[in-house]
């Protein structure tokens, strides 16, 4: 299991395979009415457009730190798990990429009221649709999904502050 979770996280073909049957099940589940070969075709645009969107943060990562895109995920597996690496070099990486990950989050910080908002703007929406179109139990069905997602994303993102914030006093101690 332990190598199969590192090569999920290690390897873009592994993140696509998994990304066009979460695709391909979707369309399945939600779209019965079109061909099978619809829900490939929408699965294979899905797993172009996640692939690409991920191979370009791999390479913006390995520019920033100077290092491979496995050495990077390694790091990345190391700053989940409260790891501070020994090596002075493998540090320096770690440190550019702590900062590079801290400075993204907090940039993002400005935008975020206004994108809650938006999402909120979407559930009040999707609400006041189900309730004047006949289906509120789809539209309630959707914005709590709204909500709750964006109460996850509030949670990770305090959680991923807190990490990175860890590591870089733990790297500056050490080093």
């Amino acid at each position: 299991m332990h190598t199969v979770k590192h090569w999920f996280s290690d390897s873009l073909t592994g993140q696509g395979l998994v990304v066009f049957g979460l695709g391909v099940g979707l369309n399945a589940l939600l779209r019965r009415d079109e061909p099978p070969a619809m829900w490939l075709v929408q699965g294979a645009v899905y797993t172009v457009v996640v692939v690409v969107a991920a191979g370009l943060q791999r390479r913006h990562m390995s520019r920033v730190t100077g290092a491979s895109p496995g050495a990077v995920a390694g790091l990345m597996r190391k700053i989940r798990h409260h790891e501070v690496p020994r090596d002075p070099q493998e540090r320096a990486v770690m440190r550019r990429l702590v900062d590079d990950q801290l400075g993204r989050v907090e940039r993002g910080e400005r935008w975020l009221p206004y994108w809650l908002g938006a999402m909120g703007l979407v559930a009040v929406g999707l609400l006041v649709l189900g309730f004047t179109g006949g289906a509120l139990g789809y539209s309630l069905f959707f914005a709590v999904f709204v909500v709750a997602f964006c109460v996850w994303l509030l949670w990770a993102r305090r959680r991923a502050v807190s990490r990175y914030r860890d590591m870089r006093s733990a790297l500056r101690e050490q080093g």
